[in-house]
């Protein structure tokens, strides 16, 4: 059974050494670095991150999130050129489900409680061209194509779950 919740500090180390394993730097698709420091100073400038556990309490998944304006990040600066959304739209992101947990409705359930937390409000969020099963769940899900972009060298595809808003 995947349990949901929002993260709190004691949540910080576990979520960070899920993020890290799968950054780009060893081989995953996630962008930036989450040390633990990141992770707790995301969680004490109340922006949500929302989290998966099984019935041990092992973390299954992470999923964060920020108002705009909070993350600087220069990709997430370049979707909101490419896509600023709606006026209650909120960035989605990063999202990493533990490798062995792909595939078990992880991400799915995070995105549940991510929607009963922020009802109403339209998540966008980018994903790599080249990370088709990234791109592939989140469809799943019901998001849409919104806009591209280019950054770095690589084709960004930003998606929202606002449907009256997708092309």
């Amino acid at each position: 059974m995947i349990k949901t919740m929002l993260a709190t500090a004691s949540d910080a180390e576990a979520i960070s050494a899920l993020l890290e394993a799968n950054s780009a730097d060893r081989g995953g698709m996630l962008l930036g670095h989450w040390p633990r420091e990141a992770i707790e100073a995301h969680i004490a400038s109340r922006q949500s991150i929302v989290i998966a556990t099984d019935e041990q309490g092992r973390l299954l998944g992470a999923l964060l999130t920020s108002e705009r304006g909070f993350d600087e990040a220069a990709p997430v600066q370049a979707m909101l050129k490419a896509w600023p959304g709606g006026p209650d739209a909120y960035v989605y992101g990063p999202v990493c489900v533990a490798a062995d947990a792909r595939g078990l409705g992880v991400l799915a359930a995070l995105y549940a409680k991510l929607q009963a937390t922020f009802p109403g409000r339209e998540a966008i969020l980018f994903i790599r061209e080249d990370n088709p099963r990234s791109l592939r769940a989140h469809l799943g899900l019901g998001m849409r194509e919104v806009a591209r972009y280019d950054f770095d060298g690589k084709v960004f595809i930003v998606l929202s779950d606002r449907l009256e808003l997708a092309r």
